[in-house]
């Protein structure tokens, strides 16, 4: 078939109600975000593995954290710059299928983290005595290896894709490749494989919101029943932030899948859109919300600054 051999491609369109004339100011603005992405994802790692101080349980799920969104982020953002700059819009199917699989397996190991990141909360406010014997090193470790394989198993679902034809037209709607996007450039009845995907998606995305949710509830309940202000504000302080990239991460997300599951006719460029914030918005904030909220880290940060102008 065609589309099983090398010489079939895709073309990466993003968004398509962009004039050419602002063609060069979005790549740059893509650009920037890119490097921007890079260097506040890459310094949290960094940090993270080279301060001893800061190899404890929450510290390792932001280091994950951080690693899946600049994985994320260099697997499509570098292709779609192209597209603009080398004429490099053309992506070959075994590659889209590749970063399809990559762009589903690391949002998901997001999601998977930020339900760890509820729990060590849930822990730290709710049980603070036995925060240590609960969330150990070992205990965080094994846990992000654990989630990590059981992404790496349920992901090839949206590979079912791939028992469809593609005969034209080529053109990819999105910023990158995943199950969605391919599924409209189908020839054949795809209503069967869509449903499954969507369903799979809905359950494997609902597991740990449903946790988040629980968990966060478990907090607010505990927060009110503190008596010291001090308490309160700081616990507060702590959830806010998480609540912020756990909105950032679903709201929009939630809404494209099920949008795409009720058949609701979004725009090309809201569809797009949306996918854009929750694909890469979260990335940004993750390291300002987590890491400069952090005071051990901020201290950190504050060290090596101090250290470097005093030299």
């Amino acid at each position: 078939m065609a589309n099983r051999s090398g010489e079939f491609y895709f073309e990466l369109i993003g968004f398509p109600g962009i004039p050419p004339q602002f063609d060069v100011l979005f790549s740059f603005t893509m650009l920037i975000l890119y490097n921007i992405s890079l260097v506040s994802n890459g310094s949290v790692m960094v940090l993270i593995i080279m301060k001893e101080k800061l190899h404890e349980p929450l510290y390792i799920m932001i280091a994950n954290l951080a690693f899946s969104n600049l994985l994320f982020d260099t697997v499509t953002l570098p292709k779609f710059i192209a597209k603009y700059w080398f004429d490099g819009g053309r992506i070959y199917f075994l590659p889209c299928i590749i970063q399809l699989y990559f762009v589903h397996f690391l949002s998901l190991v997001d999601a998977y983290i930020i339900m760890l990141m509820a729990f060590d909360r849930y822990v730290a406010i709710c049980k603070p005595l036995r925060y240590s014997s609960i969330v150990t090193h070992r205990v965080t470790v094994v846990a992000c290896g654990m989630f990590s394989l059981l992404v790496a198993l349920v992901t090839p679902m949206n590979l079912l894709v791939l028992k469809h034809p593609f005969c034209g037209p080529n053109k990819i709607l999105n910023l990158f490749c995943n199950t969605s996007t391919l599924l409209r450039l189908a020839c054949d009845d795809v209503n069967d494989t869509r449903g499954a995907i969507l369903t799979y998606a809905m359950v494997i995305l609902f597991l740990p919101l449903t946790f988040i949710i629980l968990s966060y509830s478990i907090i607010i309940v505990s927060i009110i029943s503190l008596n010291h202000s001090k308490s309160w504000r700081k616990a507060l302080s702590t959830c806010t932030s998480h609540w912020i990239v756990m909105s950032l991460f679903y709201v929009p997300r939630i809404f494209v899948y099920i949008a795409n599951y009720a058949r609701l006719v979004l725009s090309p460029d809201l569809n797009v859109f949306l996918i854009f914030l929750y694909s890469y918005l979260p990335h940004l904030a993750n390291p300002l919300i987590y890491c400069l909220r952090t005071e051990e880290i901020k201290k950190i940060i504050a060290n090596i600054l101090k250290s470097r102008f005093e030299t």
